[in-house]
């Protein structure tokens, strides 16, 4: 078995290798294209009309896989392959952190054209974050300007990576034809009569035999490395080393992530999807090749482990809710140990409740073929739960576990929204918490001061998506208000303040005392670093909680105009109580009165979302572009030539780019393309903070 996604820039060809994959494996028996809408796993309606993904999608399929390689007819053994197709856009950035959470490998597609892309990193970070040994994949072969050298060298320089190409492109842009595949050492041609289903071997083309041994020599020598008894043979004598010893050389090398092996084609001409099926077969990890998975026992608070076996306790990770039509709530797992079968209750660690999950399904895309049990490995999905979401750990009752759930970035933009007719305003709240359900990056809550619904996501098209759902799937139309930017305050310098709140209303009073530093944290985390620094009793130990507990509230609204402090320090020293009138909340409040007095002595400042963007432009339009972001309040970071065309990289504020894709499409005549990917927060300048504060308080009155 194998657990794969596949990751990439945006139109890299991600949708378009899955279709293939289907199609070669015997899923599907007519290829499905992305431009025609009609690709298996882009199955929502948003997705076949804009050609683009949104929602990773899974597919199971099977493939045979030599087990023994030989000259004679080698012996095939069926693979079981769960893909996780995983979308290319920023803007849907939790998809891929939450599928990489959960599969053991990876292919990382390149673009033979654009290389290296600011979307490829964000998703080669996330990788090596949850440590997922990978296969990259350089597709688009055959299109102008394709340079596979170029995109093995970029993965190097740009990524950190120790790229090893097991193939050479035979012929390039409209000749590409075939690979020498370097560990046979053989020239494969793919027979364009039966969509590249068959290949036949040739003798490797004169031009290319230098780059052959260069880049065999360059693969021996990557293997040798990670196996001492091919390091004797290289030495001795390298022609005698077997394709079979390479190939286990290279597959504990990737798994271990010291490598990358690299292979390249034309998926959409149908070359070089079944070398790459075989390369996921041979080089990434089975369950089995993995280090069991860690998580705390709740009752001990021990880490404890749990093997990839099925005579382990139950342990899965829920990594992705799904609201269907249907069948309700889908809930995709992740199974490390154990089985499962329908109809059987799982314990979830979060809420301390048991389930009984009534169905389990193997997903198709949308589809669902029901299976009546799931073992130590596999990826499904099930039916029944009341109370579930995203990171969850379900385990066997009487062996309960938590394992490490999964971080999710903060949304950056918002919109403030309302349904078209009064009467949907509950149709609306049902749709918000469904969606909420489905995706740990949207937030909504309700603005204190004008009652309206806020909606945050990752970006304009996120949102959109979000708004275009409610209306398909939900039936609700809502209007929507100008986006505005998720802004955050800081301070910038420290003050002590001491805060008495008295109350006296006949019978008990309030009263607490506290004397406290506030200020700007030296290490930058976010958060708050609180310091309890009471001695002999002043304030007695069950009150400093209470204290904590304000200051973390307070936090939610900062002293400038209303927007979350990110990061600060409270260092707690003195202070006074009363026998009598003195409680928690009494010192929760003084906390809270506290922070909105000492906060404006603390110099706070406003800080704005700074996004890293990045245009690829036909030389010409460079000049007009360069001036516009600088027009925009964007900071340069370097111009590059890439395949004949120019690449601007800035830092841009999220404010200034409010529909800059259409702008920068008039100043290009269409011809350029931009990237925006979140850098980062900075502070906004002061004479432009003003100008917001001021616009948000005459708003708000």
């Amino acid at each position: 078995m194998r657990n794969i996604g596949i990751m990439a820039h945006i139109d890299a060809g991600k949708t378009t290798t899955t279709e293939r994959i289907l199609y070669y494996t015997g899923l599907t028996h007519k290829l499905g294209e992305v431009h025609e809408g009609s690709a298996t796993t882009d199955w929502m309606e948003q997705e076949q009309e804009r050609g683009i993904t949104i929602t990773a999608a899974a597919v199971t399929t099977n493939w045979n896989y030599p087990t023994v390689q030989g000259e004679n007819i080698p012996e095939t053994r069926s693979y079981q392959i769960n893909i996780i197709d995983t979308p290319g856009h920023v803007d849907f950035t939790v998809e891929v952190e939450r599928s990489l959470r959960v599969l053991d490998g990876a292919v990382a597609l390149f673009c033979a054209v654009a290389g290296v892309e600011p979307q490829s990193e964000t998703v080669w970070r996330q990788a090596d974050k949850y440590k997922v040994p990978r296969i990259c994949f350089v597709n688009k072969m055959d299109r102008a300007g394709a340079d596979f050298f170029r995109a093995v060298r970029e993965i190097r320089e740009k990524l950190g990576a120790n790229p090893v190409p097991l193939q050479v492109p035979i012929g390039v842009e409209d000749n590409f034809k075939g690979v020498v595949d370097l560990i046979t050492h053989q020239g494969i041609i793919w027979n364009e009569e039966d969509k590249g289903k068959t290949y036949k071997i040739v003798p490797i083309p004169e031009e290319i035999q230098e780059e052959v041994a260069h880049w065999r020599q360059k693969l021996i020598e990557a293997a040798a490395e990670y196996d001492d008894h091919l390091l004797e043979k290289f030495f001795d004598n390298p022609d005698t080393i077997t394709p079979d010893e390479l190939r286990a050389a290279i597959r504990k090398a990737t798994i271990n992530m010291s490598i990358a092996p690299v292979l390249c084609g034309a998926a959409f001409k149908n070359k070089g999807v079944q070398a790459l099926l075989d390369a996921v077969v041979a080089y990434l990890p089975s369950p089995l090749d993995l280090p069991p998975v860690k998580g705390i026992n709740p009752e001990t608070e021990q880490e404890e482990e749990r093997k990839p076996d099925i005579n382990e306790p139950f342990t899965a990770l829920a990594f992705k809710i799904m609201t269907d039509p249907f069948v309700g709530r889908l809930c995709f797992m992740r199974v490390y140990s154990g089985r499962l079968e329908k109809g059987s209750y799982v314990y979830n660690s979060r809420t301390g409740n048991k389930e009984r999950i009534s169905r389990l399904v193997q997903m198709h895309a949308n589809k669902q073929n029901p299976i009546d049990e799931i073992e130590a490995g596999d990826i499904c999905a099930g039916i029944g739960f009341k109370d579930i979401k995203t990171g969850d750990t379900l385990t066997d009752e009487n062996h309960k576990l938590v394992l490490e759930s999964m971080t999710f970035p903060e949304p950056v933009i918002g919109y403030a929204i309302e349904p078209k007719k009064a009467a949907d305003q509950d149709k609306m709240a049902l749709a918000i918490s469904k969606l909420l359900e489905e995706d740990p990056t949207l937030q909504a809550y309700t603005d204190p001061e004008t009652g309206q619904t806020i909606l945050r996501g990752m970006g304009e098209l996120h949102l959109e998506i979000i708004i275009d759902r409610m209306k398909r799937e939900f039936k609700v139309e809502v209007n929507q208000g100008p986006p505005q930017v998720a802004y955050k305050e800081h301070f910038t310098a420290s003050t002590e303040h001491r805060e008495v709140y008295k109350k006296q209303t006949g019978g008990r009073g309030k009263y607490a005392d506290i004397v406290f530093e506030l200020g700007p944290r030296e290490d930058g985390q976010p958060g708050l670093l609180f310091i309890n620094e009471i001695v002999g009793g002043v304030i007695p130990k069950e009150f400093i909680p209470s204290v904590q507990k304000g200051f973390e509230t307070a936090m939610k609204n900062g002293v400038l105009a209303g927007f979350p402090v990110d990061s600060m320090k409270v260092r707690l020293f003195h202070g006074s109580y009363h026998e009598v009138d003195s409680d928690s909340l009494s010192f929760e409040m003084a906390a809270i009165l506290g922070f909105r007095e000492a906060g404006k002595k603390c110099k706070p400042r406003l800080l704005e979302p700074i996004m890293s963007v990045e245009v690829v432009t036909p030389e010409e339009f460079t000049g007009p572009i360069t001036g516009d972001l600088n027009r925009r309040r964007g900071v340069m970071k370097g111009i590059d030539s890439r395949g004949g065309a120019q690449v601007i990289k800035a830092d841009v504020p999220l404010a200034e780019l409010f529909g800059y894709v259409t702008d920068l499409r008039t100043i290009s005549s269409g011809r350029a393309s931009a990237t925006l990917t979140f850098s980062h927060y900075a502070e906004v300048p002061q004479n432009l903070a003003e100008g917001i504060i001021a616009e948000l308080k005459g708003a708000t009155v």
